[in-house]
C-alpha cells in the first residue's frame, strides 16, 4: 500500500533532524529511530541528498557539520598561546616505551608541535588526528599509527564506527583528550559521533589527560563527555579563581602556570601492551 506522501515526507524531516543533530548516525539506528526498513530508510537519505540536506557516507549519514564548523586551519589561531602553554605542560607526561593517544583538534596538534621540537623517544602514538600523523612520523624514534575511519577534510580528522574499532586494538598508557568547554558539571564536547570516539579510546587508555584551554571554561557544549567524578586530569590555564568559582575540583587539576611535576598517580604507566590484528 503506497503511504501518503505527507507521512513520508514528516518522516524525512524528522530523519533530517536526527541528522542535524547527531552528525552521523548508521543506517541501523536510522532505522530503529524511525521504525522502518533499511530499504526505506535509504530511499529517504537518497531523497534527502539530492535536497542537499545531508550527505551520504559508507554505512550512514553525516550532517553539514564539517563544512559549517570552523575548519582546522581556521582554528588554530585561536588563544594560540594558550594552547601553547598547554602543550609546553603536556610533555611533562611522555615517557620513553610509552603508548599514547593523540584526539583530534588544534589544541592536540600544538602538543604534537611540542613534541616535535622536544621529542622523548623511543614512543608509539596513535591519532585521529592527521596532521599530528604527518608531522611525528618524521620524528626519529617514533612510531605513529593513524585510526582507520571516514576522513573529514576540512576537520583533517579520522572519525566513524570503523575508527571507533580500530581503537580496539590499542591500550594507552595516557589519551590526550581536546574538549569544547567545561563547566561544573563537567567536561563537553559538541558532537555525538566525537564524543563516541573519546568514549572508546578513554576505555583503552589506564591515565587520560583533557586538554582545555581557559576560553572554553566556563561553558557548556551540546554532549556531556565526562562528570568530574570520572576526570583523571584537567590540564588548563584557566585561573584558580575561575576554576574554583565554576567548582571545578582542583584536585583534578593542573595549571600550567606550576612547575611541579604532575602527581605520581598521573605519571605514565609503563609495560602496556600493544596489541594487532
Amino acid at each position: 500500500m503506497r503511504v501518503p506522501f505527507h507521512i513520508v515526507q514528516a518522516r524525512r524531516e524528522k530523519l533530517a533532524a536526527l541528522i542535524d543533530r547527531h552528525r552521523y548516525l548508521p543506517i541501523s539506528e536510522l532505522c530503529r529511530a524511525l521504525g522502518v526498513s533499511e530499504a526505506t530508510a535509504r530511499r529517504d537519505l537518497a531523497a534527502l541528498v539530492g535536497m542537499n540536506k545531508v550527505k551520504r557516507t559508507h554505512g550512514g549519514a553525516v550532517a553539514e557539520f564539517n563544512e559549517r564548523f570552523l575548519s582546522f586551519k581556521e582554528r588554530q589561531t585561536a588563544s594560540a598561546g594558550s594552547k601553547a602553554a598547554l602543550a609546553h605542560c603536556a610533555l611533562r607526561f611522555f615517557r620513553p616505551g610509552g603508548v599514547y593517544f593523540l584526539d583530534s583538534g588544534t589544541t592536540i596538534f600544538a602538543l604534537a608541535e611540542a613534541f616535535y621540537a622536544n621529542p622523548i623517544a623511543p614512543v608509539t602514538i596513535v591519532t585521529s588526528n592527521i596532521p599530528v600523523g604527518e608531522l611525528l612520523s618524521a620524528v626519529p624514534d617514533v612510531s605513529v599509527f593513524q585510526l582507520a575511519g571516514q576522513i573529514l577534510n576540512r576537520q583533517s580528522v579520522l572519525l566513524g564506527e570503523v575508527a571507533c574499532r580500530s581503537l580496539e586494538f590499542w591500550k594507552f598508557d595516557i589519551a590526550f583528550l581536546s574538549a569544547q568547554a567545561a563547566d561544573s558539571s563537567g567536561i563537553w564536547n559538541t558532537q555525538e559521533i566525537i564524543v563516541k570516539q573519546q568514549l572508546a579510546a578513554i576505555e583503552r587508555s589506564a591515565r587520560v589527560v583533557y586538554c582545555v584551554d581557559r576560553a572554553k571554561i566556563g561553558s557548556r557544549a551540546s554532549f556531556l563527555l565526562r562528570g568530574w567524578d570520572a576526570v583523571d586530569c584537567l590540564l588548563t590555564d584557566a585561573p584558580p579563581k575561575l576554576l574554583d568559582k565554576l567548582q571545578i575540583p582542583r584536585a583534578r587539576t593542573i595549571g600550567v602556570q606550576t612547575d611541579s611535576l604532575p602527581p605520581e598517580n598521573l605519571q605514565a604507566v609503563a609495560g602496556f601492551p600493544v596489541h594487532f590484528l
